[in-house]
């Protein structure tokens, strides 16, 4: 593969950058050179939210559109995307590691059911309530698009995520800049050639990869409204700190260090809950905020866990992101496996028992690979339990009896998500309202666009999906009549 882009995509044209500078991802399953794209800088940013900030002002601009007309172009951009679902597909995995069967349900599918559902909230989302004044009068509380917003993403998920921000600030009435990661910028570039394929209106959306000054220059933009950010917390607290100073509504979504609650009346049968149990721990190569990957085990049972879980980290096909039946694929970046192996050597030093993986896998001299990881005799003071290691690494943590199971897992830092696991539902549902995180999930896990998705504590601030989702891009006005 070498595909190359010569331009940026800024006020619904593709303009020239400002330098001749290029970032070049590599696929992390071979090590080969994908292409290129600009690399965007201070101009460039500066440019595209110009470019935003008329389309966002100027009368009869899309925020003066009704939603109606809206959600027609939002459904045109989401057919135009369908149209490229294998090409998108194909470039995430290239780009990230992702296993493409992984991909295409996820990156290829996912972002235009989010399209689409936001299309209908903007239909009939009431955006005039009228009450009635406790001292005469009448209220109208109005809700208005925020304005321009940036958008930044990362590499894991760059075109779901991308939809979480697009998706509902194009609903609300508000225009974007979107800064998609240097790791996994290529993909982006399809997104750009669906919306203009799509009809949607010039300077709407804009597209600038980059690196941290990019996104610096972003977050703290005069031209900007509000952020929406998704990454690591060490980010997150920075781009808070300048959103605080400005006064700039900020949404953040940080990672997680969930627990995955296996009770002691589940039933362990691989058969019946393996491909849930992976799908809720290991998820594209375990680089995925939500992942259940401590697992806490009922004593009586902990032997019984330790051992499914071992059997089933062993048995995923390990290879390159774009083979069928690869499930558990490369690390993103070199720099990423050197993270996840520099846990894994925590994780012994500390005292915790390997029961499979650990190293690289054999026969595999290309790429960035780890070994699907599963540390038994862990103590949920461990490193290893207390941190996000985004790889293929379980922790498995005993525990005496319920209580002490959801003191441990509220012992984070974290607070995005998790999973319980039970035979009995009702019981599951009970355990997990328990849970101090702001999703959870019984016997699966599974983010769907009509909830509420974000975290507490360490896991960052406000929602994306849903109508909460929506209402993070609009304002409210009370007029008093």
């Amino acid at each position: 593969m070498d595909l190359r882009y010569e331009h940026l995509y800024i006020g619904g044209k593709w303009v020239r950058p400002s330098s001749s500078r290029v970032i070049a991802p590599v696929n992390p399953s071979t090590e080969e050179a994908l292409g290129s794209v600009p690399e965007g800088l201070e101009a460039d940013v500066d440019a595209a939210v110009e470019a935003a900030r008329r389309a966002f002002d100027e009368p009869g601009g899309w925020a003066a559109w009704e939603p109606e007309r809206r959600a027609e172009v939002m459904e045109r951009f989401a057919e135009q995307l369908e149209t490229r679902a294998g090409r998108i597909a194909e470039l995430v995995s290239s780009q990230n590691g992702m296993p493409i069967s992984i991909s295409r349900q996820l990156e290829a599918g996912y972002p235009t059911a989010v399209l689409r559902y936001y299309a209908g909230l903007a239909r009939t989302t009431a955006l005039v309530e009228v009450r009635a004044g406790l001292l005469g009068g009448s209220i109208e509380v109005r809700r208005t698009p925020v304005g321009v917003v940036a958008g930044i993403v990362p590499w894991n998920y760059p075109q779901v995520l991308s939809m979480f921000k697009i998706a509902p600030a194009m609903a609300a009435g508000c225009t974007l800049v979107l800064k998609p990661a240097p790791e996994a910028p290529l993909d982006s570039f399809l997104i750009a050639e669906a919306a203009e394929a799509a009809g949607v209106p010039a300077g709407v959306l804009n597209i600038v990869p980059g690196g941290r000054e990019v996104g610096s220059r972003l977050v703290s933009h005069p031209g900007v409204d509000k952020v929406a950010f998704t990454g690591s917390p060490a980010a997150g607290r920075a781009i808070a700190e300048v959103c605080g100073r400005l006064l700039r509504p900020v949404t953040l979504e940080l990672g997680g260090k969930s627990a995955g609650i296996i009770l002691d009346d589940a039933r362990l049968d691989p058969a019946q809950i393996g491909q849930d149990l992976v799908a809720a721990t290991l998820t594209n190569n375990g680089q995925t905020c939500f992942l259940s990957t401590r697992i806490l085990a009922p004593r009586s049972r902990y032997t019984e866990v330790v051992d499914l879980l071992t059997d089933l980290a062993r048995s995923l096909p390990v290879g390159d992101a774009l083979a069928e039946s690869t499930l558990i694929g490369p690390m993103a970046t070199p720099q990423q496996r050197e993270r996840v192996e520099g846990y894994i050597a925590k994780g012994l030093s500390e005292g915790a028992r390997l029961t499979t993986g650990g190293g690289r896998p054999a026969g595999l001299d290309k790429g960035w690979f780890v070994e699907p990881t599963v540390f038994a005799d862990v103590d949920n003071g461990f490193t290893v339990a207390q941190e996000e290691i985004f790889g293929p690494v379980l922790c498995v943590v005993a525990y005496d009896d319920v209580d002490d199971a959801v003191r441990i897992a509220n012992d984070s830092d974290y607070g995005l998500a998790g999973t319980v696991w039970t035979s009995d539902p009702e019981r599951g549902k009970a355990v997990a309202r328990r849970v101090g995180t702001g999703t959870i999930g019984v016997n699966r896990y599974l983010p769907d666009p009509v909830a509420p998705f974000g975290g507490a504590k360490a896991s960052g601030l406000g929602k994306e999906l849903g109508p909460e989702g929506l209402e993070a891009y609009l304002r409210v006005q009370s007029l008093y009549c």
